[in-house]
């Protein structure tokens, strides 16, 4: 298996990585479901998860309004 897919990310890394700001990810995984599971209180990607959310779903949904 490649390493790289392997890896878990921060939330810093994972932004990097799709080239969007922390408040886009953080609004992705509430309102897009992106795969994260929480490892304390850090929300933590895997590269292959996220790749393949993003090719499946990413953030193509409409925009639903978020009270």
């Amino acid at each position: 298996m490649n390493y790289l897919l392997d890896r878990w990310l921060s939330i810093k890394k994972i932004c990097v990585y799709l080239g969007v700001s922390d408040d886009t990810v953080y609004r992705w995984v509430k309102i897009h479901e992106m795969p994260t599971p929480k490892m304390g209180q850090l929300f933590k990607f895997n590269i292959s998860e996220i790749a393949a959310w993003v090719k499946a779903v990413g953030a193509s949904r409409k925009q639903q309004k978020v009270d």
